[in-house]
C-alpha cells in the first residue's frame, strides 16, 4: 500500500491522483450567462445530486490549479445566479470536450462546439438542444472553499424546471430507461466512461428488508475459497436461511445429487464445487438457491 499526506504533493499531482481515484464523476455540461447577455458553456466533473426536496445539484468550478484563475461560469453566476445543467451522453461527448477549450470571454461555447441553442423557460441561459436532459437552476449559494490553485467553488443550484426527451423515456413514458441514456462520465486524464446496457447491472438494496449481514452467515461459507465479498453481500442481504424442507429438496435435485456422488469421502473437494455452483447463482441473481445449495453440506 503507498501512502501519502496530501500536503506532501504538489496541488497538479494531488488533483492528477484524485480524479482517477475518485471516479467516475457525471459530467455538468453548464450553461451561464454574463451582465451582458453573453452565453458560456462549459463541462465540470465535479457534480452530483445532492437533495431531490428541495432538488439541489452542486457543481464546482475549481480555480486553475497552473495559474489560479477563475472560469467564466463561477464569475457568470455570481451576477446573474442561474443556470442550465445539460447531462452529457456519448453522442455529445466529443463536442462537449471542444466546449471545454478556454476561449476568450465572451466567445459562445455554444458556436464553437456545435450545439443547437434551445430558450429555457425559466431561466436566463439556453438550453442545449442535443442534451437527452436539461435541468434549469436558480443558484442558491456559492461557497468557496480556498484561494489557492485547485481550491473549488461550490455552487448549489436549485432545480426549478426539468426537461427530458422523449427518447429516453421508458415504454409506460413515467420514467427514465436507464439504458436508453448512454450516459458518459469522467475518469482521470483523458479517459471516460459509457454506461452502456451491456455494462449495466442491478443490486438489490436493502430498504425493505432487514439482511442478516455477512457475520451471520456460517463461518465455512464466509471463509470460502470461491465466493468473492460481493458473494458475501448478496448473501448477507436475506432476511432469513431457507427450511431444512427446502434444504433437503435441493440436496436430492439431479445435478446437486451428482456432485454429491462424485467427491464421495472427499469433504473439502465437495465444499469447492458446490461453492462453484452457488457461485453461478449468484452471479445470476438467484441469491435464494445459492442459498439452498450451500447449505446442503452440512
Amino acid at each position: 500500500m503507498i501512502s501519502f499526506n496530501l500536503k506532501d504533493l504538489k496541488p497538479s499531482e494531488a488533483q492528477s491522483y484524485l480524479q482517477h481515484a475518485i471516479a467516475p464523476r457525471p459530467i455538468c455540461f453548464a450553461a451561464t450567462v454574463d451582465a451582458d447577455g453573453n452565453h458560456n458553456l462549459s463541462p465540470f466533473s465535479f457534480f452530483n445530486l445532492f437533495s431531490s426536496n428541495p432538488p439541489v445539484c452542486v457543481f464546482s468550478p475549481a480555480r486553475r490549479v497552473r495559474d489560479n484563475t477563475t472560469k467564466h461560469t463561477l464569475e457568470n453566476v455570481k451576477v446573474v445566479p442561474e443556470v442550465v445543467i445539460n447531462i452529457v451522453n456519448y453522442e455529445m461527448v466529443q463536442q462537449t470536450s471542444l466546449a471545454s477549450t478556454e476561449y476568450a470571454k465572451g466567445v459562445n461555447e455554444f458556436e464553437k462546439a456545435g450545439f443547437t441553442m434551445l430558450k429555457s423557460d425559466v431561466v436566463r441561459p439556453m438550453r442545449v438542444a442535443e442534451s437527452p436532459v436539461q435541468l434549469e437552476c436558480k443558484v442558491r449559494e456559492v461557497i468557496s472553499l480556498g484561494n489557492e490553485g485547485g481550491a473549488g467553488n461550490l455552487i448549489l443550484a436549485e432545480i426549478v424546471k426539468m426537461h427530458i426527451h422523449e427518447s429516453v423515456m421508458n415504454e409506460s413514458g413515467n420514467g427514465i430507461d436507464q439504458a436508453k441514456m448512454d450516459l458518459v462520465a469522467r475518469l482521470g486524464g483523458d479517459w471516460y466512461c459509457r454506461v452502456t446496457e451491456q455494462n449495466l447491472f442491478k443490486v438489490a438494496k436493502p430498504l425493505t428488508t432487514l439482511g442478516i449481514g455477512v457475520d451471520q452467515i456460517p463461518s465455512a461459507i464466509r471463509n470460502s475459497k470461491v465466493l468473492t465479498g460481493n458473494n458475501l453481500g448478496q448473501l448477507g442481504n436475506v432476511e432469513h436461511l431457507p427450511s431444512e424442507e427446502e434444504v433437503e429438496t435441493t440436496r436430492h435435485l439431479p445435478e446437486i445429487k451428482d456432485i454429491f456422488d462424485a467427491f464421495i469421502g472427499d469433504k473439502n473437494t465437495l465444499e469447492i464445487h458446490l461453492h462453484k455452483k452457488a457461485k453461478e447463482l449468484l452471479d445470476s441473481g438467484n441469491v435464494a438457491d445459492a442459498w439452498k445449495v450451500l447449505m446442503t453440506l452440512d
